[in-house]
Formats: C-alpha cells, sequence, structure tokens
C-alpha cells in the first residue's frame, strides 16, 4: 500500500507521542484509539483534561442548561444511582462503541479513517463502476527518506546476511503475531522469510527496516515485493506490500504511518504506483472479502494445547473418527511438482486464473519460486497424465506456530491452501488427497479460503467456517468489487494475513461439534490478532463484554430502585 507522498509536517505529527499502546497497519487506528479510553495518561492526557477542566469552569453555574435538567432528571428518577455512576456507564457504553478496529463495512461506516482518507482509496460508501488508477502517475517523487523519531534510523535489511535475516526473525517472532493468553506465536522461520520477501524482481531497498540510532536494535520493518496482478482485464505491474512490524515498546512513537509513507516512497521511485494488499479488518475499501474455513487433522493434539475443546455431545474418540482420513492418497498420477514442470505448471495456472476478476500473472521464474517443493515451506503436487501431460494441481503453504508453556507439545503445524487447478480429477478427490498428504506430512490443520472454487469442497471435507474475514485491497487502483469465488490471488500479501486473519477469536471458545458447518469455528485455532498488530484489539473484545455485563447489572439495579 503505498501512501501519499505528504507533507513532512504532517509525517511529523504522525510521530507525535501517543498515550496508547498500540501500532496499526492501516494508519487510522493509532488515531481512534486515542479515543478509546475514559483517561488518557501521559503528558497529552493531561494537556486534555486540563482542556476539558478549562471548558468545564467556562459553563455558566447558573441558568439551567439542558444537560443540566436532564442530570437533575436522572438524579431524581434515580436517587439511589449517583450521577458519577451513570456518566461511567455513558462513558463504558461510548467505549463500546468504537472498540478497536472495524470488522464489518457496518462497523467501519462508524470509523474516521484520518490516514487513508488522505489516500488513493475509494471512499467506503462509494459505489465503484469504472476501472483504472484514482491518481495519475508522480513525475515528482520525494528523495529524502521521511523523518523518524529522534534516536532512531533507516536500515536498509540485506537478507542474505545470515544476522540481518536472524534480527528480522526475531522481530517478528517476539511482535508480530501472538494470542491474547501468551499461549501461541507464530513461527516464522528464516526460509520462509526469504521465500516471501525475495521472489523474482525483488529490491533489497524494499526490505525497510527501523534500528535503535544507539545500539542498533531492529525496532520495526516492512516489505514490498513486485507482482503482475490482472484486474479484470488489465494487467497491472504492482508490488505486495507485507509484514509491517513495530516493537511493543514502540508502538506509542506512531512509526506504523510513517513505515507506510517510506515503502510507497521507495516503491514510487521505481515507477510503481499500484498496489494490493490484505487485512483481516476493515479499511477504505475492500475490492473483495473472504472468510477462512478449518480443517482438523490432529483432532487430540489441538484438543490437548486447548486450540480447540470438545463440546458437551462430543467425546474424543468421536471427534477424532470424524475427522480420519486414509492412509493413501486415491489420484492416480498424483505426486511432488519437479523442477522439469515448471513451463506445464506455468501454462496450466496461466490457463485456468483466466476464470478469475483478480489474479496473478505468472512467469516461469515466478513459478519457479513460489511453487517448488522447500521443505517446511511449500508443497506442491501436480496430477500427471497420459503422456506425461500435467492436468491438476494442488499446494499448500507451512506456517507453524511456538505452543507455550505445554509439557508435551511445543509446536503447532497449519496449512494454508495455496493454489489449485483441476482440469481432469474432480476438485473434491483432488483436496482430500491434499488433506491426506498434509496430515501424512505431520500437519495439525488445514485452512483454506472460500474464494476461487474452494466452496464446492469446504463443507463435504468437514471444513469448519472461521469467524475471520480476509479483505483484499488495491491502492490507488479503482474497479467494481468482487465476489469471493471471482478471486484468485494466494499472494506473499496475505501470508501474514492468513496466521491472524483465520483466527478472530480467543481459542477457549472453540468448540468441536458434530454438525459439520460447525467443525472447527473460527474461535478454534491460534486466536491471534489481525495483521495490522493492534495490540489492544482483541483486549478490548474481553473488557467490552466485561463492561456490557456491568453495565447490564447496573442498568438493572437502576430499574430496581
Amino acid at each position: 500500500m503505498m501512501a501519499e507522498d505528504s507533507e513532512s509536517a504532517a509525517s511529523q505529527q504522525s510521530l507525535e507521542l501517543d498515550d496508547q499502546d498500540t501500532c496499526g497497519i492501516d494508519g487510522d487506528n493509532e488515531e481512534e484509539n486515542e479515543h478509546m479510553q475514559g483517561s488518557p495518561g501521559g503528558e497529552l492526557g493531561a494537556k486534555r483534561k486540563k482542556k476539558k477542566q478549562k471548558r468545564k469552569k467556562e459553563k455558566p453555574s447558573s441558568g439551567g442548561t439542558k444537560s443540566d435538567s436532564a442530570s437533575d432528571s436522572q438524579e431524581i428518577k434515580n436517587p439511589g444511582l449517583p450521577i458519577q455512576k451513570l456518566q461511567d456507564i455513558q462513558r463504558a457504553m461510548e467505549l463500546l462503541s468504537c472498540q478497536g478496529p472495524a470488522k464489518s463495512i457496518d462497523e467501519a461506516a462508524k470509523h474516521k479513517y484520518q490516514f487513508w482518507d488522505t489516500q488513493p482509496v475509494p471512499k467506503l460508501n462509494e459505489v465503484v463502476t469504472s476501472y483504472g488508477p484514482i491518481e495519475a502517475d508522480k513525475e515528482n517523487i520525494r528523495q529524502e527518506p521521511y523523518s523518524l523519531p529522534q534516536g532512531f534510523m533507516w536500515d536498509t535489511l540485506d537478507l542474505s546476511n545470515a544476522d540481518v535475516l536472524k534480527e528480522l526473525y526475531t522481530l517478528l517472532n517476539e511482535n508480530y503475531v501472538e494470542d491474547d493468553d501468551n499461549m501461541f506465536r507464530f513461527d516464522y522461520s528464516p526460509n520462509f522469510l526469504k521465500w516471501a520477501l525475495r521472489p523474482p524482481g525483488w529490491l533489497p531497498q524494499w526490505h525497510c527496516g527501523v534500528r535503535v540510532s544507539s545500539n542498533k536494535k531492529l525496532v520495526g520493518f516492512i516489505s514490498a515485493i513486485p507482482a503482475d496482478i490482472r484486474i479484470y482485464d488489465t494487467i497491472k505491474r504492482m508490488v505486495e506490500i507485507n509484514f509491517l512490524c513495530v516493537h511493543k515498546k514502540l508502538r506509542s512513537k506512531r512509526v506504523a504511518p510513517v513505515l507506510i509513507r517510506e515503502i510507497t516512497r521507495r516503491v514510487n521511485l521505481e515507477g510503481i504506483f499500484q498496489a494490493v494488499y490484505t487485512a483481516g479488518v476493515v479499511l477504505p475499501k475492500p475490492v473483495s472479502t473472504c472468510r477462512y474455513w478449518h480443517r482438523s487433522l490432529n483432532p487430540r493434539k489441538l484438543v490437548e494445547v486447548k486450540f480447540s475443546h470438545l463440546s458437551r455431545n462430543m467425546t474424543l474418540q468421536r471427534t477424532m473418527k470424524l475427522y480420519r482420513l486414509p492412509d493413501s492418497i486415491k489420484t492416480p498420477g498424483l505426486r511432488l511438482m519437479e523442477r522439469r514442470d515448471i513451463r506445464q505448471v506455468k501454462e496450466l495456472l496461466h490457463e485456468y486464473l483466466r476464470r478469475f476478476q483478480l489474479a496473478p500473472s505468472m512467469g516461469e521464474e515466478e513459478v519457479a519460486h513460489w511453487f517448488l517443493p522447500q521443505e517446511n515451506i511449500i508443497d506442491t503436487y501436480v496430477v500427471e497424465g497420459s503422456g506425461g501431460v500435467l492436468t491438476d494441481l494442488a499446494s499448500f503453504y507451512t506456517l507453524p506456530s511456538t505452543v507455550m508453556h505445554h509439557p508435551l507439545h511445543r509446536s503447532l503445524k497449519a496449512a494454508y491452501s495455496f493454489y489449485n487447478v483441476h482440469t481432469q480429477t474432480p476438485l473434491l478427490d483432488l483436496m482430500n488427497d491434499a488433506l491426506i498428504l498434509a496430515k501424512l506430512k505431520g500437519f495439525d490443520v488445514f485452512n483454506a479460503l472460500d474464494l476461487m472454487e474452494n466452496k464446492a469442497f469446504l463443507e463435504k471435507l468437514k471444513f469448519g467456517i472461521g469467524d475471520g474475514n480476509l479483505q483484499y485491497y488495491l491502492y490507488n487502483w479503482k474497479c467494481p468489487s468482487m465476489d469471493p469465488d471471482k478471486l484468485q490471488l494466494r499472494s506473499a500479501s496475505s501470508f501474514s494475513s492468513s496466521s491472524s486473519s483465520c483466527y478472530t477469536s480467543t481459542h477457549t471458545h472453540a468448540t468441536v461439534v458434530s454438525d459439520l458447518r460447525n467443525t472447527l469455528p473460527g474461535h478454534a485455532g491460534h486466536p491471534s490478532r489481525h495483521l495490522e498488530k493492534y495490540s489492544i484489539e482483541s483486549n478490548l473484545v474481553v473488557i467490552g463484554g466485561f463492561i456490557q455485563n456491568w453495565c447490564h447489572q447496573e442498568l438493572s439495579l437502576c430499574a430496581r430502585r
């Protein structure tokens, strides 16, 4: 996502110290969260308090304003409930109305997007019927990097350096995605990061880091990779934005918007002015929205690590029987992809992807990079028919999680459906074999989006619908929105989103039930935060529930009185 080349003054303003320990990839939630708590802390909060107190003193003490009358009325009606208590309840309900980033269009309509309102993206309420760029390509592009807070410096990361790669690995694993109860932590391996961040055409300056000036500690990162994307009938050179991460202790510094602006500037310098990105929250404006589905492969382990738990009507044995898979595949000619298959796989993908309205356009180099099998990174299987002709393809990538504080299990291995093509083999059979192969390789759960033709097999193969959505966005390009079955873009920009969006609720609410439509609900899984890394988002969901219950209790007491 490439931010507008705004004035440096605006950039500096975005770096002002915030009173919330949050950071958002969308560049907006930091501003919104300033209004989430009733008692802001720090110097900025103190200034706000003083302003409020000053305004209160300036109000006339007599004359009986409307609000005064309302307050008096409340006190008369509820003599047992102090006005302060009512004000606390009101503030709590206001908190509920704006807690966290929006998960739906309706919620998003109530938000103010101060950052995105300045960007070349469609408005949420805009009905788009035309196609093309929102802004013309720029000729005058800022040459100097944007300013960082004092004590921090930009650094271009050399991922061919093992020490630098380990630094990035550590930053992401310790600060990127973690569940609220500190039970699971996503584990992006160094080799996975190289695969995701160094495809054909990658540029070192698009691996943009932020370090502490004094000790050179890596505390922030954002990346871009090139991709040719077909939107309806237009193929456009774009970048995919991924892995925006800010150290937990730096999230009050408002670095995220500057990271976005800086990667935008660097991409613009290469003559690219469009981007594609994904997010687990709603921003202006999704071009499509997909839903995650989950298929249990190792239910015993998932229950043992509290990834999910049994319902009252299910025993562990019945659950294991429900999810049992055959020991061998049944599709003749199904085998691992080899280097000699690159040309045929490219042609197979090219022909199949023409059916969709948003899809990549890949050459042989891209196919080789993204699809050639690599252990613990990407698995690709092809079906070889008579005469050596490839007719079908199934692929999934690996993203494990570290299991924290468990006496027996150390890791949870998840497979994510990548690209699947069927021309001769029924899709149901192809994906059932993919599940078998994933199970044989030791995966514990298999995740898939409901894009392209996936809805044809999800319920039949005992996937459970999740409550986590993945929104797809285009930057500086407008086109009519599209249904998930018209979308086939499983790009690098969704590697991080997949790890967070597919599980949005806390794992302790997970339930395995016999109804196949609710086999593994979205709660069941890694209870992680969204790609945007709002560190208080999930806490607000919990706090919000508490406040709501408390409000109801207080209002009930009020009614009794």
